[in-house]
């Protein structure tokens, strides 16, 4: 008899909890109209819905740029590869197109784990290289997949030539994407690597101990629940961020693309959110005392920060602090 009232309980608590969440949801009046955002290509997804409740420029293709690596994670999880095996950083994993520079240097090696979380939350170029020049078959072997998994995926519009993103020919659309991510939080490791604060590694065979920050400051941010998430930019992309988050007492995809200005993509995403849980705009930020024009993207390639000079021995003295990237 106790066990039949507590269940009785149990499910009228649940019940509650959802015609309270209905009602809110309810009361919010969302009106695609009103949310203004920087981003040229966007797409806002109800994901326990699968409706879209914002579009702008959502099918239009245009680069990704390190977005790519969501997929180079789903490819390298799918071939069950053994993730504590090491794999080396080879001449083959530099960045001869935009000459991004990275402190995995030649020969550094990591357990595939630890390659493919740098890849996904601190957007490390040469460890997304080393997964794909390890995967059965090479290079070429490895973006062939990513590409049979975008059309199995119905990404139609989507088109794969390097696991890194650093080429412009690596394309997609907003609502692509959103396919994309939605499939990426399906993987356990894809939402853990990607929403990791930061992280220090030990690379072999020096003992080194780097340290590493994720992309998106947001998800070390006591104001959002964030799943999943992701950030890119080269030039002819600009500034990209997808995530997935809980926002109002539900699960959102959020697909923002080619923003310009340093923090146009986080501000986007704070715009998102507002108008997710009231409806109403929330009001872009002043431009600084003594400006009258948003400062203009600088055309050069990204460069990492300097590692920290005395960083080579696994000693407390020597622990250089996590890098920032774009």
């Amino acid at each position: 008899m106790t066990y039949r009232r507590l269940t009785i309980v149990f499910v009228t608590l649940i019940a509650c909890a959802s015609a309270a969440a209905a009602d809110v949801e309810s009361r919010v009046a969302r009106d695609p109209a009103k949310l203004k955002l920087a981003s040229l290509n966007a797409v806002v997804i109800d994901a326990s819905a699968k409706r879209p409740v914002y579009q702008k420029g959502a099918d239009d293709v245009t680069p990704i740029a390190s977005l790519t690596k969501l997929m180079t994670a789903i490819v390298t999880l799918d071939a069950h590869l053994p993730m504590d095996a090491a794999i080396a950083i080879d001449t083959e994993d530099f960045d001869y197109l935009k000459g991004t520079r990275s402190r995995l240097r030649m020969g550094a090696m990591l357990p595939r784990r630890e390659m493919l979380r740098l890849a996904l939350m601190s957007s490390e170029n040469r460890a997304a290289s080393s997964l794909a020049r390890n995967y059965p078959g090479g290079t070429d072997a490895f973006v062939a997949a990513m590409n049979d998994k975008a059309r199995a995926l119905g990404m139609t519009r989507t088109s794969f030539a390097d696991p890194t993103g650093l080429s412009a020919r690596n394309v997609s659309t907003a609502n692509d994407l959103a396919t994309l991510v939605a499939t990426a939080a399906d993987y356990a490791e894809i939402r853990q690597f990607s929403t990791t604060p930061s992280h220090y590694v030990e690379v072999q065979p020096t003992g080194q101990l780097l340290g590493f920050n994720n992309t998106n400051r947001l998800v070390n941010s006591s104001g959002w629940d964030i799943q999943l998430s992701k950030t890119g930019y080269i030039r002819e992309a600009g500034k990209c961020l997808v995530m997935m988050a809980t926002i109002a007492s539900k699960s959102f995809v959020i697909v923002l693309l080619d923003s310009a200005g340093k923090y146009t993509r986080l501000g986007d995403a704070q715009r998102v959110r507002h108008w997710l849980e009231t409806g109403q705009a929330l009001a872009p930020a002043a431009a600084p005392k003594g400006t009258s024009k948003p400062a203009k993207v600088k055309t050069v390639s990204y460069k990492a920060p300097k590692q920290a000079k005395g960083a080579v021995k696994v000693k407390a003295a020597s622990i250089s602090k996590p890098a920032r990237r774009a």
